[in-house]
C-alpha cells in the first residue's frame, strides 16, 4: 500500500488488486478520519499508516457504500480500535448482509448489525457534515452511495461515483452499478460543488472535475449501458 499527501489536510491510501483500490485520512483538530476502509487485506496496512502518520488517533469511519471493496476493511480495523462507523441509511441493510444488492443475488454481510450508525444527513438533496466534511447523497452506483467534500480543500473524495483515465472522466463500472441512469444524474453534484480535485476509488486523480461535466453528460446521459 501506498501512501501519499494530496492536499494540506488528506492522503491518500492506494493498493492494487488488478484493479487500484483508495481510500483516505483526512486530518482533523484531534485525530484522523478514514474514508472507506478498502479490501479485507488493506486494514493491517491503514492501521500502520495511521500510526506512522503520527496525526493523532483515528476518530471514526465514514463509508461512500458498503462494497466489500470499501467496507471489507472493517472488521480487522475494528478488532484493533473502537471507532465510530458511518454509513447512509440505505446502506445498511446492504452492509449487515440483510439483503443482496440490485442487481445481486446473494447478501454479503460486511459487519455485524448495529455497529454501522446512520450518517447525519437530512432536507432536500439528502446532505450534511461532520467535522470537516460535507457529505452528499448520490445514489446510483449503490442505493446509499455518499460522497465527501473537504471544503477548505476543496477535494471532492467521491468514491466510485465515476471511474477515470489519464485524468479523463469515466462513469462507474456498469457490471457493478445498480442503476446507471441515477448514478450519471448523481454526478451533477460535482458541478455544484466545483472542486479543484476529486479523488476516486478506481482510477487517478481529476483536477477541476466541473470543466469535463458537460461532455461526460452528453456522452452518458441517456446512454445505453
Amino acid at each position: 500500500m501506498k501512501i501519499e499527501q494530496i492536499s494540506p489536510h488528506i492522503w491518500r491510501l492506494r493498493s492494487w488488486v488488478f484493479i487500484p483500490i483508495t481510500v483516505w485520512l483526512v486530518e482533523e483538530k484531534q485525530g484522523l478520519v478514514l474514508v472507506d476502509t478498502g479490501m479485507d487485506a488493506m486494514g493491517k496496512d491503514i492501521l500502520k499508516h495511521i500510526l506512522a502518520l503520527k496525526k493523532g488517533p483515528l476518530k471514526r469511519i465514514l463509508l461512500t457504500h458498503g462494497h466489500s471493496d470499501h467496507a471489507g476493511g472493517l472488521r480487522r480495523i475494528l478488532t484493533d480500535t473502537s471507532v465510530p462507523v458511518y454509513a447512509h441509511k440505505r446502506e445498511l441493510r446492504y452492509l449487515e448482509g440483510i439483503q443482496p444488492y440490485p442487481r445481486r443475488s446473494k447478501a454479503q454481510q460486511m459487519i455485524a448489525p448495529g455497529i454501522v450508525q446512520t450518517l447525519p444527513m437530512g432536507g432536500i438533496g439528502e446532505e450534511g457534515s461532520l467535522g470537516s466534511l460535507a457529505m452528499y447523497w448520490t445514489p446510483g452506483h449503490s442505493p446509499g452511495h455518499v460522497v465527501y467534500y473537504h471544503e477548505e480543500d476543496k477535494v471532492l473524495l467521491a468514491g466510485d461515483l465515476f471511474t477515470s483515465r489519464s485524468g479523463k472522466l469515466r462513469r462507474p463500472m456498469p457490471m457493478f452499478t445498480a442503476d446507471m441512469e441515477e448514478a450519471i444524474d448523481s454526478s451533477r453534484v460535482v458541478q455544484r460543488l466545483q472542486p479543484d480535485r476529486m479523488e476516486i476509488c478506481h482510477g487517478d486523480a481529476v483536477l477541476h472535475p466541473a470543466e469535463q461535466m458537460e461532455r461526460y453528460l452528453a456522452r452518458y446521459a441517456g446512454a445505453e449501458e
